[in-house]
């Protein structure tokens, strides 16, 4: 079965959203929804989100899920916004424990547990859920982060960040947990899928010689021309070209307001007696 799949994507993070939905029972799931951050005046808006709102409400939509392929460290999510205004559920892979047991203390989140009890649905490898008359399955594909997941809806591939398009290729996996030799086996995985499996990635960066941005692409094209990891890379070759790419590569912009945020389901810290809200920048001395 194939699902209508709408691309939402934000220039200011190079991040594709997508609101997925099952034509027969106008049900649908947003996947990996940005809330809008400005850093420099920390200036926060949903912007983003209520344009994906207003797309629900104007289709007719019901919105049942919020799906985040993992803890994203590029843009803070829009999961728990989303989930107050519509009552859809939030729904993340069952390793996000390991990623909050990472990085509670280094933000002293007090707040938040360590259990994942602020998502509603912890999912695992060969777990479902209905999306009206299509299903919402799970694979696990760590190697990003330990929590990666890749949704299976229909004939549609949610890759988050495991995948790029194949001219961009792979993700990094120098993040706490991440792993470039469990990121390899992980996108085996999904080039073991049928041909014809539209993929859809989280980020498009343009890479060299394109101009326009690109978030669709089928396990039959990374199978032949994905940068890093078409077929006959093996494994040794794509850790020793992964480790050597990620040892050049700058932390992300919004990596420390993103990850505090997003292990809390994309809820703010508790403002405090004064009302105000603030992130935390933990220090780091050369």
């Amino acid at each position: 079965m194939t699902p209508e799949v709408q691309t939402f994507f934000d220039h200011a993070t190079s991040t594709a959203t997508y609101l997925v939905s099952d034509a027969a029972t106008r049900t649908a799931a947003v996947v990996d929804p940005v809330l809008d951050f400005e850093p420099k005046g920390a200036k926060l808006s949903t912007a983003s989100a209520d344009a994906i709102l207003a797309a629900v409400r104007d289709q007719g939509l019901r919105l049942v899920y919020v799906l985040e392929t993992h803890a994203h460290a590029d843009h803070l999510s829009a999961a728990d916004y989303i989930r107050r205004e519509t009552g859809a559920k939030i729904v993340i892979g069952a390793k996000i424990t390991e990623v909050q047991k990472t990085f509670i203390p280094l933000f002293e989140a007090d707040d938040v547990q360590d259990d994942g009890r602020v998502f509603d649905h912890l999912l695992a490898e060969g777990d479902s859920l209905p999306l009206g008359d299509l299903t919402i399955g799970v694979v696990h594909t760590p190697g990003h982060t330990p929590a990666c997941v890749t949704y299976l809806i229909g004939d549609a591939a949610f890759v988050g960040d495991t995948l790029f398009m194949p001219d961009y290729g792979t993700a990094r996996a120098d993040f706490p947990g991440g792993d470039a030799a469990t990121l390899y086996r992980s996108i085996r995985k999904i080039m073991t899928l049928p041909p014809e499996t539209r993929v859809f990635v989280g980020h498009d960066y343009l890479p060299a010689g394109r101009d326009r941005f690109q978030w669709e692409t089928t396990v039959a094209e990374e199978k032949a021309s994905n940068v890093h990891a078409h077929e006959g890379v093996s494994e040794a070759d794509f850790v020793e070209m992964r480790q050597a790419r990620d040892a050049t590569l700058a932390p992300p912009t919004l990596i420390l307001p993103s990850l505090q945020v997003n292990i809390r389901g994309g809820a703010l810290p508790k403002p405090t007696a004064s009302g105000r809200v603030f992130l935390r920048l933990p220090v780091t001395f050369a």
